[in-house]
């Protein structure tokens, strides 16, 4: 009885898997292929070469970091505050930060890659942009509470400091009620 051919999509998905904890340079085929259990072979049936791979790889991350995110924030409804924080969420998600991450590694050294994740990050303020927009007409003020927002999703797990008092989710929760203009639930815990 014949196998059954590895589909396209799990070679993507080990792809996006092997970035996220090695880097792009452990993305190869022949590593990809032990991680799958299958020979080499099949590889080329959906790609041409490993630079294919990895477009299609970076593809994927752009479509689940960006476009999967936004229809199912907006799907799901609500405040703009509640849509941005599903947003956050979703884009740096367990599964998404690794390969975030190492795309902005990546980045750093090649310009084709820079160029996307310019992209992506580029679509990602847009939707809070739009998303705040009525909230807060000043173009300055938006773009600067927008930036600030996503800084902190994105270097809020890189940041190891202690918050003397306050849980890590109190203290992230007040700052996205600051920055996004939120009420925010009485004074800090120790606070007068």
């Amino acid at each position: 009885m014949a196998r059954a051919r590895t589909p396209r999509q799990a070679w993507i998905d080990a792809g996006l898997r092997l970035l996220g904890e090695r880097g792009p340079e452990a993305v190869r085929v022949e590593v990809l292929a032990r991680e799958l259990g299958v020979t080499k072979g099949g590889f080329y049936g959906y790609f041409g070469d490993r630079p294919a791979l990895l477009a299609e790889v970076l593809d994927e991350w752009e479509r689940r970091s960006t476009t999967a995110v936004i229809d199912r924030a907006e799907a799901e409804g609500g405040d703009p505050l509640t849509k941005a924080r599903r947003a956050a969420s979703l884009t740096f998600a367990d599964d998404l930060v690794p390969i975030d991450l190492a795309v902005r590694e990546w980045a750093r050294r090649d310009d084709e890659v820079a160029a996307r994740l310019r992209r992506v990050d580029n679509e990602r303020m847009e939707y809070l942009r739009a998303t705040f927009r009525d909230r807060f007409p000043d173009p300055h003020d938006l773009e600067a509470r927008c930036l600030l927002a996503f800084a902190g999703a994105i270097a809020g797990s890189l940041i190891v400091a202690d918050h003397p008092g306050q849980t890590r989710a109190q203290v992230l929760e007040r700052a996205a009620s600051l920055v996004l203009g939120g009420s925010v639930a009485g004074p800090a815990p120790g606070g007068a």
